[in-house]
C-alpha cells in the first residue's frame, strides 16, 4: 500500500462510535418485534414475517434520516461534529439494515414465485401512470442500489479513482435516494395502515431533512465581510491556541486561521483528502491535523510531511491593530508564507 492509500486507524472513538450504532440498531429491531403491531394492518393481522421486514425497513428510514441531519446540524452548531467525523460508518450500517429489510421482503412474499424474486417485485405490480396504487417497490429498490453503491464506493481508494469531484456527484445521489425512501414508504405501508403514528415520523423526518439544510444554506450564503482584497477575520486573541477560526472567503471557499503559540497562519478549510474541515482540527505535533482522518498539513506552507505528497492552499494575512485580515486570494498548494507574529498577551 502506497503512501496515497494509508489505511485509518480505528481509534477508541471509532470502536465507541460503531459499537453506539450497532446497539442501537439492535435495540430498535428488538424492540419494534417485541412490542409488534397487530393493528397497523387494516385487513388482516400482521403476522411475524411483516413485523420482521417493517423494523428492519422503519430503522433504515429512520437511519437515513439521521445521516442526512447530521451535516447541516454539525454546520450550525459544532457539538454535532464527532457524529460528522464517523458518518461513512453510519451509512454502510444503513445499507445493511435496508438490505435486510429487502432480504425479508423477498423471502416473505417471492420465496415461491416460478420467475426470479427480484423479477417477480418488479413486474407485480407495472401501474407507473397512477398515484395510488404506483410500484413503490421500484421506489425502494432503486433508494436500495444506490445506498449499495455509495457503502461499496466509501473506501478511499474510490475517491482518488473516480476523483473527487466525480465522487461527490455520485454521492450526492444520496438525496434522490432519500426522497424515493418517502415516496416508497408513502405509498406502501403508510396505505395500509390504521395508525397514524408513523406517518407523523415520516413526515416529521422529511421535514427535519428539508429545514435544516435550508438553515443550513440560509448561514452559509452570508457575505465575507471586509473589501474586495482582504477580509476581516476577527481579533487575534479570540482565536484559541492551536486552534482555527473559519473565514468565508468566497461562496464556495473557506481558510482556516490557526493560531499557534504566538503566531497566526492560514490555510485552506478543505483536506486534499477528502474535503475535510480542517479549521475544525487541531494542531498536533506542529502540524495542522483533519479532524475526519487525520491527515497533517504544516502551517508555513501547507504541505504533507514525507513520505506524504498531499498539498493546500495558504494564504497571507496582516494585522491591523487587534483585528486580523486575511489576503482573499489564494496562494497556489503548498505555497511557503510566514507566520505573523503577534503582540504580547497582557
Amino acid at each position: 500500500m502506497s503512501v496515497k492509500y494509508v489505511p485509518v486507524q480505528w481509534g477508541m472513538n471509532k470502536w465507541l462510535y460503531d459499537a453506539v450504532l450497532i446497539a442501537c440498531v439492535v435495540a430498535y429491531v428488538w424492540i419494534f418485534l417485541a412490542l409488534g403491531v397487530p393493528d397497523a394492518d387494516t385487513t388482516r393481522p400482521v403476522d411475524g414475517a411483516i413485523v420482521r421486514m417493517r423494523a428492519f425497513g422503519s430503522c433504515a428510514f429512520m437511519m437515513l434520516t439521521v445521516i442526512l441531519c447530521i451535516g447541516p446540524l454539525a454546520r450550525l452548531d459544532q457539538r454535532f461534529l464527532p457524529l460528522l467525523y464517523n458518518r461513512r460508518h453510519f451509512g454502510v450500517l444503513t445499507t445493511v439494515v435496508a438490505l435486510s429489510h429487502a432480504i425479508a421482503v423477498l423471502d416473505w412474499y417471492f420465496a415461491f414465485s416460478p420467475t426470479p424474486k427480484i423479477e417477480a417485485l418488479l413486474i407485480a405490480n407495472t401501474s407507473y401512470g397512477q398515484w395510488l396504487g404506483f410500484p413503490f417497490e421500484a421506489l425502494g429498490l432503486f433508494a436500495l442500489i444506490v445506498l449499495a453503491l455509495l457503502a461499496a464506493t466509501s473506501h478511499d481508494f474510490w475517491l482518488a479513482f473516480l476523483s473527487p469531484p466525480v465522487w461527490k456527484a455520485l454521492h450526492l445521489l444520496i438525496y434522490p435516494a432519500y426522497g424515493a425512501v418517502v415516496a416508497h414508504v408513502t405509498l406502501g405501508y403508510l396505505q395500509d395502515t390504521a395508525n397514524p403514528a408513523f406517518a407523523m415520523i415520516v413526515a416529521a423526518g422529511a421535514l427535519a431533512v428539508a429545514g435544516l439544510h435550508v438553515a443550513s444554506w440560509a448561514r452559509s450564503t452570508d457575505a465575507p465581510a471586509g473589501n474586495d482584497d482582504w477580509i476581516a477575520v476577527g481579533r487575534w486573541d479570540a482565536i484559541p491556541d492551536g486552534r482555527a477560526v473559519i473565514v468565508r472567503i468566497a461562496h464556495d471557499e473557506r481558510a482556516a486561521v490557526f493560531r499557534i503559540g504566538n503566531a497566526l497562519c492560514a490555510v485552506s478549510n478543505a483536506c486534499a483528502h477528502q474535503n475535510g474541515p480542517l479549521g475544525e482540527g487541531r494542531v498536533i505535533d506542529g502540524c495542522i491535523t483533519c479532524p475526519w482522518h487525520g491527515f497533517q498539513y504544516r502551517p508555513e506552507d501547507g504541505c504533507s510531511p514525507a513520505p506524504f505528497t498531499e498539498k493546500i492552499p495558504t494564504y497571507r494575512l496582516r494585522l491591523d491593530g487587534e483585528t486580523v485580515l486575511i489576503d482573499r486570494k489564494a496562494n497556489p498548494p503548498g505555497t511557503p508564507v510566514a507566520p505573523i507574529s503577534l503582540p504580547e498577551e497582557t
